[in-house]
């Protein structure tokens, strides 16, 4: 049986970088060295084939095979959320078993934008075909594609989260309607920051854990974060936050490049994006660097 987090174990799980040979195709040698690293972390969970792992730049099959030597390589300890990108709740519910069969223990599945006037459907029908019939447990994220949209409504989000087998729900940068919303959340599921500069204020309005690519680099902060302000050590947990902002911001700016530079600088193998996205500069590198130092990374 995977290893599942209960909320007082403030998981930290991260969108998992793929990275790529000198041929641009997945190295997946370089995979597992990165895994028996992370094996030596406190990171909770790998999440495969979403934003951090460019998921746009793999196909189906590529991200199979990562699941698969993920998988094989992790240990007890951990666990794989394979992400799920698609308005059909019929292609959903495939990719979920394929996924469950390669060896991903949950599904992180992104809200999407349904258009009422077209559909006969909302989005409480689009999860509960996904809950009726996927094999593994369902990760809830609010990603709008523009950022400070809303994708369902607060009653709609209450009836998501009651159905069976939503593990988790993921809020998004909306923290207006975020802190809206949680009065509506099923308690039974946990609550989870998406952002490392937001770990402060998601765990103000009851965040039980992270799911982000600051998670990455050091999970144990992120994880401190929150435990200070369960705790009500918020002067400490404001200290940590401010001391990784300048590293958040660079890693949400520059995005996978950054978040690879990053791992790279730790040691890690995730070598360059995929092609045509660019890697950091000599300059944009040093300043990471730097913000790593005030950070206490390296």
């Amino acid at each position: 049986m995977p290893y599942i987090p209960k909320k007082e174990d403030i998981p930290i799980v991260a969108p998992t970088p793929t990275p790529f040979t000198k041929n641009d195709i997945p190295d997946y040698l370089s995979i597992e060295k990165n895994i028996n690293k992370w094996n030596e972390t406190s990171l909770d969970g790998f999440v495969l084939g979403s934003y951090g792992g460019e998921e746009f730049h793999l196909s189906e099959d590529e991200k199979i095979e990562i699941i698969k030597v993920v998988s094989a390589t992790m240990n007890n300890k951990k666990f794989i959320i394979a992400g799920i990108d698609t308005p059909s709740p019929t292609i959903a519910l495939k990719l979920a078993e394929k996924y469950a069969q390669a060896g991903a223990n949950m599904i992180r599945v992104r809200i999407p934008k349904i258009n009422k006037e077209k559909s006969n459907e909302n989005v409480v029908d689009f999860f509960k075909t996904i809950s009726d019939s996927s094999s593994i447990p369902i990760i809830v994220i609010h990603q709008p594609a523009i950022d400070m949209e809303i994708n369902l409504s607060p009653t709609e989000l209450s009836e998501i989260t009651h159905l069976d087998n939503i593990y988790s729900y993921i809020m998004s940068h909306n923290f207006r309607w975020e802190s809206i919303v949680q009065s509506y959340l099923n308690p039974k599921v946990q609550l989870w920051a998406c952002n490392g500069s937001l770990l402060l204020p998601s765990s103000m309005i009851g965040a039980d854990g992270a799911c982000m690519f600051f998670g990455n680099w050091a999970p144990d902060l992120c994880r401190k974060i929150i435990k200070n302000v369960k705790d009500k050590k918020f002067e400490d947990a404001q200290k940590i936050q401010k001391s990784i902002i300048d590293a958040d911001f660079i890693g949400s700016t520059k995005g996978v490049a950054a978040l690879k530079k990053g791992l790279n600088l730790l040691g890690y193998s995730t070598t360059k994006p995929r092609r045509p996205t660019r890697e950091l500069n000599l300059k944009e590198t040093e300043e990471l660097k730097k913000s790593f130092i005030k950070a206490g990374i390296i």
